[in-house]
């Protein structure tokens, strides 16, 4: 008796598994590739309504981290600068500047300027800055070299595995108190033992893992 169905039949559920497995990789591509959000890339790097220089202020002229972003060390998040922190300068210093009327219209108008943020986590996620800082993590391991930026971008993913990577071994990323925002700082040639520093060898303790440590 002759088969109801050919012989090349008996391969339509492997070639079924291989298609469906191809398209849904491609699925799963196209959503990572057009879907996601930019700023969640390494490079992303979003024009400025203002021609900020990291590399100038926090590189040349050295100005400390907490001048424009104040109040870090203490709250969950890193505030962007309002007009009047800039203007606390720049009512003296290039206060004709054309390249500076969007902040002085700002402050004249009492309106926040436009700044795009380029490190913002989803909301899904909580990120604590005062609690990384108090742990002894710099500026610098997440965000990267910002004294030699003329335009800020991502340099580290942000994503939940980087993350838990520092969280299971947080010992080269710390550095004593005093360093939080030196950008030039290295713990490492430095000869830096945290265990060894006051300020963290009873507290030093591997980051929390628990799903709800940052989602929450």
């Amino acid at each position: 008796m002759e088969p109801i169905f050919p012989k090349w039949t008996n391969r339509i559920p492997l070639y079924a598994g291989i298609g469906v497995s191809l398209l849904l990789i491609a699925i799963v591509t196209g959503i990572w590739y057009y879907f996601s959000p930019k700023f969640l890339a390494v490079g992303y790097e979003p024009v400025q309504p203002i021609a900020f220089s990291h590399q100038l202020h926090a590189g040349q002229m050295g100005m400390d981290c907490s001048y424009c972003h104040a109040g870090v060390e203490k709250g969950s998040f890193s505030p962007i600068p309002a007009a009047d922190t800039c203007m606390g300068c720049h009512n003296k210093v290039k206060k004709d500047s054309p390249r500076l009327k969007v902040l002085r219209d700002s402050f004249e108008n009492k309106t926040p300027i436009p700044w795009v943020r380029v490190h913002s986590l989803p909301r899904y996620s909580h990120f604590d800055h005062s609690a990384h800082l108090t742990a002894g993590v710099g500026c610098v391991s997440c965000h990267g070299r910002i004294d030699k930026m003329n335009t800020v971008s991502m340099v580290s993913p942000l994503s939940m595995g980087w993350c838990l990577d520092c969280h299971r071994n947080p010992l080269p990323n710390i550095r004593p108190q005093s360093e939080l925002k030196n950008m030039i700082y290295d713990p490492h040639a430095e000869g830096y033992i945290p265990l060894n520093d006051p300020d963290y060898k009873d507290k030093l303790i591997q980051g929390p893992q628990a799903c709800g440590a940052c989602h929450y």
